[in-house]
Order: C-alpha cells, then structure tokens, then sequence
C-alpha cells in the first residue's frame, strides 16, 4: 500500500530522539569510566579536590536525569499515540477529505472535490502517476464545478495500475487571466495504521497522514 504525505515526516522526530538517547547513555558510561579512572590513579598525597569532585556528582546527575526524562517522554508520547490510534478507528467506513491533491486509484475510482476562485471559462483536469509523469488531461465542464472523478481509463482504453494519482487544475477566467483552484482528495477509511510517530489513513490502496483530514461524512450505512 503506497504512503502517500504532504507534511514533513514526523518519523525524524523519533530518529531524534532515539539519538539523543543513544547520545546521552554514550556521555553516561563515558563519564563513570572517566571518573572511576580518575580516582582509582589520583596521587595519595594529592587527592582530587572536593569541590571538583562534587561538581563532577552533579554532572553524572545532571545526565542521569536527562536520560531518565527522555524516556519518560518516550513513554507519553507512545501513550498519546496509543489514544490517537483508538479515536481515528472510528473513521472506518466514512468518506474522508483530505487538504491533498493526491487519491488512491483502487478498488474505487480516484476522487477528488475542487474550487475555482472565481467564475471560470475554461476548466482542464490534468492527472499524474507517483513518478509525475502525466497519464490523463480531461476538459472538464466549467458550469459544473465541484468534484471529479477517474477510473483509471488511459486514452489507449488500457486502465492505470492502482497506485497513488495527483490531480492538478488549470482553471481561466473569460480574460484569459488563470484562477486559483483548491483541491481535495476524497474516499473511504479502510483502514487506520500508525507508522510509530503519526497516524495513517488507509483511502482506497494508499495511505494518507490523519493530520492533513479536513473533513468526515458519516458512514455509509448510517441512517
């Protein structure tokens, strides 16, 4: 299933973190093997100074700490994801839109919805695969506005691989002048998945982030 996002990866966050881990158990064990070092071969007649060496106690208990508080936040933030995951199950089975121009092309057909900012003359869909190149440019009905749809169907009559499409609209006022255009994928949850560090939608074969949802309808067989 493809993973498809329009924010940056909040996985870096946890590679972060797991680095500053492994960074602070690394000064941990380094500062005992120095200090042990140093007073097991300190000259007898000249010991190490008190106040030297109580300063270095509040550094080893400075770090001690630090690792201590990194892996309770750890633990927090796998709580918080934990009650993130419960509360987006109940987004299986409702249509979802999403502030992305990217849809699943699957067992469903890829959809998506669309403002024109303005009163447009000339409406044009321009569709493209996972690796940008274009598969499909359609003229759509510029009284007619508001949402599309594509199965798949190439202009050979072949149908597309399932995968993850982008639409992209080129919408001209009667001046020729282009008009801005928002655009929104839309389907059904499938399913919910959690990558270790965000919560992710799966919309007809691809994987959408939950943090770009803007909107949720009740599920189909709702009354």
């Amino acid at each position: 299933m493809t993973t498809v996002t329009d924010t940056t990866s909040t996985g870096s966050s946890t590679s972060s973190t797991a680095a500053s881990t492994s960074g602070l158990l690394t000064d941990y064990n380094l500062f005992l093997k120095l200090l042990t070092t140093q007073m097991t071969n300190q000259d007898p007649l000249d010991p190490m100074d008190t106040s030297e060496y109580t300063q270095q106690l509040v550094q080893y208990s400075q770090v001690e700490q630090s690792i201590q508080q990194t892996g309770k936040l750890d633990d927090i933030l796998s709580q918080l994801l934990s009650q993130q995951m419960s509360q987006a199950s109940s987004y299986i089975g409702r249509e979802a839109r999403f502030d992305s121009p990217v849809a699943g092309l699957g067992d469903s057909p890829a959809k998506w919805t669309y403002y024109v900012d303005g009163t447009p003359a000339s409406v044009s869909a321009t569709i493209k695969d996972a690796l940008g190149g274009t598969v499909a440019t359609v003229t759509l009905d510029p009284e007619a506005q508001g949402s599309y749809e594509w199965d798949g169907t190439l202009s050979d009559g072949t149908k597309a691989a399932a995968g993850a499409y982008t639409l992209s609209i080129s919408a001209l006022a009667a001046d020729g002048s282009s008009l801005d255009t928002t655009i929104n994928s839309v389907g059904v949850v499938d399913d919910v998945v959690t990558d270790g560090s965000s919560i992710m939608l799966g919309v007809n074969g691809i994987r959408l982030s939950a943090t770009g949802l803007v909107a949720l309808t009740a599920p189909k067989d709702a009354s």
